[in-house]
């Protein structure tokens, strides 16, 4: 089955890429899988408080991802999967891209800020020719009507 992969993150523009990758992957029988990236500098070590600061870390996103994923269970029908990683989130995403052969269109959504589309897509345009599959790019500032229209 082909999956839409898209990054969970606390941007107020994954709400529109998170739509995006439902709705397509409803409209063509395809799957949504979520990366959530814990980023490695988030995590102190020593003394057991890494372990501890990573289960906060993972809860926080489970309890995230699963907003989503009622919407998406619920709305266009779809179940998604939730894939945890730790590191650096550009590098993490290329990762899970090379890790995972059914992933067939990566979604992300552009940033609303004027200082450019944001991190992930800059990195991924970097290495946009050795992607093994099409990016799509959603207007971080596009409306649920329009989003639903050209779904």
């Amino acid at each position: 089955m082909r999956k839409f992969l898209v990054v969970l993150d606390d941007s107020k523009e994954c709400l529109n890429a998170i739509r995006f990758a439902a709705l397509r992957a409803a409209r063509t029988g395809g799957g949504v899988q979520v990366l959530a990236v814990i980023p490695a500098d988030e995590i102190q070590h020593g003394f057991g408080v890494a372990e501890v600061m990573r289960a906060e870390a993972r809860d926080r996103i489970t309890a995230h991802f699963e907003v989503f994923a009622k919407w998406m269970r619920d709305r266009p029908g779809v179940e998604p999967e939730l894939v945890v990683r730790e590191g650096d989130p550009g590098t993490e995403l290329m990762a899970q891209i090379a890790a995972d052969p059914e992933i067939g269109v990566v979604v992300l959504a552009a940033s609303t800020e004027t200082t450019g589309p944001g991190p992930l897509i800059t990195r991924l345009m970097r290495d946009l020719s050795s992607l093994p599959c099409p990016l799509t790019i959603v207007p971080g500032d596009i409306s649920r009507e329009r989003l639903e229209q050209i779904t």
